[in-house]
């Protein structure tokens, strides 16, 4: 019988974690704890430990989405090639809806639990870098500079395209999709000007957190 890696944030409602043992066997839990939940962690670890099913604490600090995708795309690498399963049920909200965008920008398995019972989500298997051409993530990349950019002009300037060009790759057109549909950049009109940055998943991607 395969078992299961399973990844789940420390929040209001641990004993979701044991439903799901129950229903997806278990090698190892990851359980991934923002600061205030840190003795929840201690408590479902010792609880673990007596089924026998080995964990590690992983705290989560600072900004706790870019946080949360950065472990869990280091826990995907470690166990690479094993089964890996996010429970989303187990974290407060914040938590479990950054879990549950984790599994799913990573084509990873995830299951949320209702009414006592385990139930696995939908898996989208796509990758951005497949849907990324080379200068869209040349535009990501500028973007991630701190000095960048005040408005598509600047970037137009920085990336060497022309500002026809900048604005197709921002905003796409009916049969391509821009970087800010993908969810990847912000704008907003200040003083007359277009600014654009990048927003949390668009960091994340630059940093290697989102396959």
């Amino acid at each position: 019988m395969t078992k299961n890696i399973i990844i789940a944030p420390v929040g209001d409602n641990m004993n979701a974690l044991f439903i799901g043992i129950k229903e997806f066997p278990t090698e190892k839990i990851y359980l991934l704890s923002p600061t205030d939940y840190m003795k929840a962690a201690d408590k479902a670890a010792k609880d673990l430990d007596r089924f026998g099913i080995p964990s590690k604490i992983i705290e989560i600090k600072g900004e706790i989405w870019e946080d949360m995708f950065q472990k869990i795309g280091e826990i995907i690498k470690l166990e690479a090639g094993k089964n890996v399963i996010i429970n989303t049920a187990t974290g407060d909200r914040m938590t479990t809806c950054a879990a549950t965008s984790a599994a799913f920008v990573n084509g990873i398995k995830a299951f949320s639990v209702e009414k006592g019972m385990a139930m696995l989500l939908p898996v989208l298997k796509f990758s951005y870098y497949r849907l990324l051409t080379d200068k869209k993530m040349m535009i990501l990349k500028i973007l991630s500079r701190p000095d960048c950019c005040l408005s598509l002009e600047e970037l137009s300037r920085k990336a060497k395209m022309s500002l026809p060009l900048i604005s197709y790759h921002i905003n796409g057109n009916l049969k391509s999709e821009g970087l800010k549909e993908m969810g990847l950049v912000d704008t907003e009109v200040k003083r007359g000007r277009i600014e654009i940055k990048l927003n949390t998943l668009g960091r994340m991607l630059i940093k290697g957190y989102v396959s």
